[in-house]
């Protein structure tokens, strides 16, 4: 059971270390560290991504600045409530595996992650001031000891026509990568300040139907559609 599980969230990144690994947390004596991981995209710029690791894993000191490795966990949320404007969803890949590459390796599909999950909210549909069709998920992913984890993700063109459709409680298979973006928030003291969202950017999408049915909608991503 909890294997099965487990498969339904599956990541591999691979990046360089760009962050000092800081303490997190401590799970029944169990300690956590974050870093961030410089992860490349085909347009030559990058997605910084956080990765949560157990000190048992790997050491502290192993994770060292400009060092590159690959990444194997699942895509994980919590809450933070120790933010200065309320509740924020945490979102970071759980490290199960790391490896380290040789310096000049270069890995043919950095950014990999499938998820199957429930979605937990009505899709929202809209369109930039440029014409581009978006539609916005919020996928509640299960995990062991009755937990889940919610990822938003982002659909483009005809997924986006498509998933817009979809109802709330449907279980979907996503296939695509995870990416960060910036955007502007201003606080209530009149403070403007610089945040990261984190989101997956959907490549391809699978309707499981109750009755084993499938339904695929499959797009190749465009620099374009993905704001690359």
């Amino acid at each position: 059971m909890v294997g099965n599980i487990i498969e339904n969230n599956m990541v591999t990144i691979s990046g360089k270390i760009v962050s000092e690994a800081e303490f997190s947390h401590e799970v029944y004596g169990e300690g956590f560290y974050c870093f961030t991981l410089e992860v490349p995209r085909l347009s030559e710029s990058y997605d910084r991504i956080i990765v949560t690791v157990s000190e048992r894993l790997i050491s502290k000191q192993s994770l060292q600045i400009g060092k590159l490795i690959e990444v194997e966990g699942q895509f994980r949320s919590y809450n933070n409530y120790n933010t200065t404007d309320g509740s924020k969803l945490i979102l970071t890949v759980f490290a199960r595996e790391i490896s380290f590459l040789e310096d000049d390796k270069k890995v043919k599909n950095p950014n990999q992650i499938f998820l199957n999950g429930f979605i937990c909210k009505k899709p929202i549909y809209r369109t930039t001031p440029f014409g581009r069709e978006i539609t916005d998920i919020l996928l509640a992913v299960n995990r062991p000891y009755n937990k889940s984890d919610y990822i938003p993700c982002i659909c483009w063109g005809r997924n986006a026509r498509y998933s817009a459709g979809l109802e709330v409680g449907q279980n979907i298979k996503i296939w695509g990568r995870i990416q960060s973006r910036e955007y502007q928030k201003k606080l209530e003291t009149g403070e403007i300040v610089t945040k990261v969202a984190y989101e997956v950017s959907v490549s391809k999408m699978e309707i499981c139907s109750e009755e084993g049915k499938k339904e695929e909608q499959e797009q190749e991503e465009t620099q374009e559609e993905n704001g690359n």
